[in-house]
């Protein structure tokens, strides 16, 4: 900031006016020093709902949060890097599937990964409900694991990004976390901090999604493409529906489960889509000359074959889990209590507050509500029916697990308000709603 007065700043911003690069990048690392107080940068986040930013400034915005802290250099693994990044939703365990499926295929998945927090769930803890799995891995070991099998996902570290944390903590507060040049922003400074060469954006849409309005989900993934392109790293979002639960399991171990059931050729259909079309975009990206069609062939010809799940193993034990759960899921804790829950009136299932589910399972156990929640692992819910299907008054719609009676009574009393049934049978949810390059 040429005048060091930031309250200029905030006035131009204010007024509409771009701000020009190098002030967006003095204001994150004074930011990040403690040299802004909240108060002022509050009035910028602000300001910037009410204006928005250019793709300019977006860049900008982007690339001085990933230069805030430590960003991962992956040039030490042979081939080309493709991240996978979904916006989240409900029952998304596809990371478990893609993951070793794109491995499989040739394509190395050096993966930073989150926890869960509200209603959508977090690969760290779906993968921790195996024994033994360890998210904590040195660099080196990170790299060995990739090198050895292809394939490894860990946690994030404490240093990725670190402004990026700091302004989010800030938005939480201050009613500023709806804004989609933040969003952008915010997830693709720690995607590009995560050091692959592209990067496959999963950005989900409807009910059980961040943002659930078709148009906005799609502006989000244009302005994340954008950003990416001004990095120089090729992006590409494909929009997907989360109109419902994906698959039928929610819930940590639940999920795993079905996963693996996925991995061996016995999952539900739709988890299965959305994993061929997934697997097929990052298999174009990290193939030279291989198109999403060819890529989407591949990925079903390796998934058919049994190789994926193959390195779905490599995986676990490469990274310390025990492989006895895997190859006898019985073993897996189950939770203590369970419940059905049925249908209260005859009709097809039209749809459903996906976002409310998710809510259900955290009632559960199998969420946190703040990062310092323990998790349950055994806790969540199975899917009986979806939209589209016909119930009978009595019908089972799902069954509910936890490690309480009482925490079934709430959780059924919320479960109850996420179905709507009528007498006219919905249209089939469309599962990718668009591509975006």
């Amino acid at each position: 900031m040429q005048t060091g007065r930031f309250v200029d700043l905030i006035h131009k911003k204010k007024e509409g006016k771009p701000l020009e690069p190098q002030e967006i990048r003095d204001m994150v690392s004074r930011y990040a020093e403690g040299k802004i107080p909240d108060y002022q940068m509050s009035a910028m986040l602000m300001a910037i709902c009410f204006q928005g930013m250019d793709d300019e400034e977006l860049t900008a915005l982007t690339l001085a949060m990933r230069d805030s802290g430590e960003t991962a250099d992956l040039s030490g693994i042979p081939g080309i890097k493709v991240d996978k990044h979904s916006t989240g939703g409900v029952g998304d365990k596809t990371t478990l599937i893609v993951g070793p499926l794109v491995a499989a295929c040739g394509v190395p998945v050096a993966k930073m990964s989150g926890r869960g927090l509200g209603f959508t769930g977090g690969t760290l803890d779906k993968l921790e409900s195996i024994p033994g799995f360890c998210i904590d891995l040195t660099e080196e070991e990170f790299f060995r694991a990739v090198r050895a099998s292809g394939i490894s996902v860990i946690g994030q570290t404490g240093n990725l990004a670190p402004a990026d944390k700091k302004l989010y903590a800030l938005r939480d507060v201050t009613g500023t976390v709806e804004s989609i040049p933040l969003i952008a922003s915010s997830i693709m400074s720690k995607k590009l901090a995560a050091g692959s060469d592209k990067i496959l954006l999963d950005v989900t849409t409807g009910s059980g999604a961040f943002i659930k309005d078709l148009e906005q989900s799609r502006e989000l993934a244009r302005r994340m493409t954008a950003i990416g392109r001004g990095a120089g790293r090729e992006t590409v979002a494909m929009l997907t529906s989360m109109e419902e639960p994906l698959g039928f399991a929610v819930g940590n171990n639940l999920e795993v489960k079905e996963a693996i059931k996925t991995l061996r050729g016995e999952g539900p259909e739709d988890l299965r889509e959305i994993c061929l079309a997934l697997a097929g975009m990052m298999l174009s990206l990290g193939k030279e000359g291989l198109s999403y069609k060819e890529g989407r062939s591949l990925a079903e010809e390796t998934l058919d074959s049994g190789a994926a799940y193959g390195k779905f193993l490599d995986m676990v034990e490469g990274q310390g889990g025990d492989l006895s759960y895997i190859e006898n899921m019985d073993k897996f804790q189950r939770a203590a209590c369970e419940r059905e829950l049925t249908a209260g009136e005859e009709g097809y299932i039209s749809s459903m507050d996906t976002e409310g589910i998710g809510i259900t399972a955290g009632i559960l156990g199998a969420g946190r509500e703040t990062k310092e929640s323990v998790i349950d692992h055994s806790a969540g819910i199975v899917m009986k029916k979806k939209i589209g299907d016909w119930v009978r008054r009595g019908d089972a719609i799902a069954v509910l697990y936890s490690s309480s009676e009482e925490k079934l009574d709430r959780a059924e009393r919320c479960m109850q308000r996420c179905y709507t049934i009528s007498d006219r049978r919905p249209e089939p949810l469309k599962l990718v709603v668009d591509i975006i390059r």
